[in-house]
């Protein structure tokens, strides 16, 4: 009896440990758009102590009910540091049908966009109208359930400590539809003719060996052993370096993923990333472009960019070298081809056309200058790239070119020696190409979280814009360019709701837009100065313009034509 008693000691003791020391579920990190085009990331909310979701559906009969009461909870944590948000967890994907929704809500309250219902499922909710309540420094769920059930009292305990354990409540509500994930749980996405095909044209082109990218996905086995990671860089929007709202413009380099892929990726390795019947590794197989081949034919003209020695370890600043040119006449270029020397290290290049004794100094530029942008490099872009027909880049002659560089180390000593090839008109085409830099003036206290800067420019000539491009340094948050018409009228062209500074290529639009002499370009953003900016290297520092990389700029680029022929 004695010995028994020891044993139930033993194991209520063990019991009553494993309470006290239980931990809240993990979710991970995630990040949606809400319905007006703002980037939410749960990590991104570190400065407040709790983030409550509710799963929303507009076509459910009972959400008004829930949301009166999700109203009611806000409103008494109002003054608390609690951030509150609705989730669209339906299958409605209609951007114009939810923001209606989201404008007939009324209250204030954002409405995150889950097109794929990857971050409802991820959350587990069932319910329209069922809350989560997230700790976004643990990255951790607290409480799933209604809100008139423990949600008051979980917020309180976190609030005054922190919740130990995560607490399940049923809630009353229209039961939510995942068709997809139903179909995926019966039928797993194959690998061999599903998932390798999505991998080889999104991921493998930086993903591969000598790539830019971390690790190479040149085999099931490198995809399935890195999957928890791939999962979270798909969840939280980092990859692909996809960085524009996609209902803002059409543009054909932005490297969009559909819905339907991320949802096969995801389920894939959610049901542990099989490989499948696959004889042959698909990955294994795939072929990519020579980097090394001239794709246009033998350029016209070859620059050897100058001999650059990357260490193993450490940040480089910016590299800015001049080249000069031999020509003795004027040259309009119409198609431009880099071949990296070492695209592992080769972050980003940068290439202007400058008058002999022009100083430039690449991002350099203050205000709004108009600049004989030649074109650059960034990792996978490995193609040759034409201008638009009838349009090319002005050499005059005796002018030379600068060249910025921007490496990034990766563990091993290696070299760079980058090839530019010219492609050359024969005779003059009907249009220059220039690129107008619309920059503004800022000054950014220390700890400043979300601090708004704006710069603007009038096109004096009718103008055709084709490109554009947002520059901010490691605290840009966000940027966003419009046009305004001489009339007064309004267009957005592109919002980057995400900036950061390892992405900044220039968007080409799929359809150049005209816009008349006296259209005023705005171009508006915000930078994250604060400790929770995960890519902040110094939060504590005051923020004016400056050149090096933990300085600050705020440059919109607006490349373009004029309207009407040059000649």
């Amino acid at each position: 009896m004695k010995k028994l008693s020891s044993v139930l000691a033993v194991i209520f003791s063990c019991s009553f440990v494993s309470t006290v020391f239980a931990l809240p579920d993990r979710v991970g990190d995630f990040a949606l758009l809400d319905s007006d085009g703002v980037f939410h990331q749960l990590s991104r909310y570190r400065h407040q102590e709790a983030l409550v979701l509710m799963s929303y559906d507009g076509s459910c009969a009972s959400i008004e009910s829930a949301l009166s009461q999700f109203e009611s909870l806000q409103s008494n944590f109002s003054d608390q540091q609690v951030s509150f948000a609705l989730i669209n967890a339906s299958t409605e994907t209609d951007i114009d049908v939810l923001r209606a929704n989201r404008d007939g809500i009324g209250f204030d309250v954002s409405l995150l966009v889950d097109n794929g219902q990857l971050v409802t499922e991820t959350l587990s909710l069932s319910k329209a109208g069922e809350l989560a309540i997230l700790d976004p420094d643990r990255l951790t769920i607290l409480y799933r359930g209604g809100a008139e059930g423990s949600a008051a009292e979980v917020l309180n305990t976190e609030l005054n400590g922190g919740a130990d354990a995560t607490i399940v409540e049923p809630v009353q509500g229209c039961d939510l539809q995942f068709p997809v994930q139903q179909l995926h749980a019966d039928n797993v996405p194959d690998y061999e003719t599903e998932i390798a095909p999505i991998i080889a044209e999104q991921c493998a082109t930086c993903h591969r060996e000598g790539g830019i990218g971390p690790f190479a996905m040149d085999s099931h086995l490198m995809l399935q052993g890195w999957s928890p990671m791939i999962r979270e860089t798909l969840l939280t929007k980092r990859m692909p370096p996809t960085q524009v709202d996609p209902h803002i413009g059409e543009f054909s380099n932005a490297r969009y993923i559909s819905d339907s892929d991320l949802q096969k990726l995801v389920h894939w390795i959610d049901a542990g990333a099989p490989k499948g019947a696959a004889v042959v590794d698909p990955l294994t197989v795939v072929k990519f472009p020579d980097r090394r081949e001239w794709q246009l034919g033998e350029p016209d003209y070859i620059v050897t960019a100058p001999k650059h020695e990357v260490p193993a370890t450490g940040v480089l600043d910016y590299i800015n070298v001049d080249v000069e040119l031999p020509f003795e006449e004027d040259k309009w270029v119409k198609a431009v081809q880099y071949i990296a020397g070492d695209e592992a290290v080769l972050h980003h290049l940068l290439t202007y056309v400058t008058a002999p004794q022009e100083v430039v100094e690449g991002e350099a530029a203050q205000g709004n200058v108009a600049t004989r942008f030649l074109e650059g490099y960034a990792p996978g872009k490995v193609d040759a790239m034409a201008f638009p027909e009838n349009t090319g880049v002005y050499i005059p002659a005796g002018h030379k070119l600068n060249m910025q560089f921007h490496y990034t180390t990766n563990g091993r000593e290696t070299s760079d020696e980058t090839l530019l090839g010219l492609y050359m008109y024969d005779e003059p085409p009907m249009y220059e190409n220039f690129t107008q830099s619309v920059s503004g003036m800022f000054r950014i206290p220390p700890y400043e979280q979300d601090h708004e800067a704006s710069a603007r420019y009038v096109f004096n000539e009718d103008v055709v814009v084709t490109g554009l491009r947002a520059h901010m340094h490691f605290r840009g948050k966000d940027m966003k360019f419009s046009a305004e018409y001489p009339d007064g009228s309004m267009i957005d062209l592109l919002s980057v709701p995400n900036y950061s500074y390892a992405w900044q290529p220039t968007y080409a639009l799929e359809d150049p837009i005209t816009l008349p002499a006296g259209t005023q370009v705005h171009v508006t953003g915000a930078f994250d100065n604060s400790e929770h900016n995960p890519a902040n290297p110094d939060p504590s520092k005051e923020l004016t313009f400056g050149l090096q990389s933990w300085d600050e700029m705020f440059i919109g680029y607006w490349t373009y034509h004029a309207a009407k022929p040059t000649n």
